[in-house]
């Protein structure tokens, strides 16, 4: 395996456990396990945890944006964009149900250390929240956009938070359709 295919299995074992273990409860051991390197091989590509952090933040800004620009081509209309961001809590309900949202989890835990990164890990919801306000512009609210754009990123962490708390999928079904019901409320048709 070359240096570098090595390099992006270890970010992505530390992304998956970070996700479903914490950054705080993941240990080096933990990640090199997970790749089957040893710890020396390990430290030949990241010296720190917090060098994997930022590398694994990287690779999910890089990841979010390719995604967002993907739902920009796929679709012309801007609600039917928004419908697609809705539509992520029941893509990834398996995962919600069982570890929450990978963004909201991330941001919190590394808020609650005082981590430096977590400036670097809000920037992913700086996306999404840069990416709404466009869309809820291209609407015609852009006097609002920025607020709509917020609010629908609170619902959905909301959403994501009590729906891994309860470990309910069909309260999470649920809010997806209020959230739905409300993107049309906040913009009806152009008469």
């Amino acid at each position: 395996m070359t240096a570098s295919a090595t390099r992006e299995n270890i970010v992505t074992a530390a992304d998956r456990l970070f996700y479903e273990k914490g950054f705080a409860h993941t240990a080096f051991s933990d990640i090199a396990a997970a790749v089957q390197i040893s710890r020396g091989n390990f430290y030949y590509h990241f010296r720190t945890k917090d060098e994997i952090l930022a590398a694994v933040i990287a690779r999910r800004l890089a990841n979010t944006a390719a995604m967002l620009a993907a739902w920009d081509a796929e679709e012309t209309d801007p609600a039917a964009r928004i419908r697609r961001f809705i539509g992520i809590l029941l893509m990834n309900r398996v995962k919600i149900l069982r570890h929450g949202c990978p963004v909201g989890t991330l941001c919190q835990e590394l808020a609650k250390l005082d981590h430096v990164a977590q400036a670097n890990a809000a920037a992913l919801f700086a996306l999404f929240r840069d990416w709404l306000a466009r869309q809820f512009t291209a609407l015609g609210r852009e006097a609002g956009a920025e607020a709509l754009a917020l609010h629908l990123l609170a619902r959905s962490q909301g959403a994501a938070t009590l729906a891994n708390a309860f470990h309910d999928e069909a309260f999470l079904h649920a809010e997806v359709a209020r959230m739905e019901a409300w993107l049309d409320e906040e913009t009806p048709p152009c008469s």
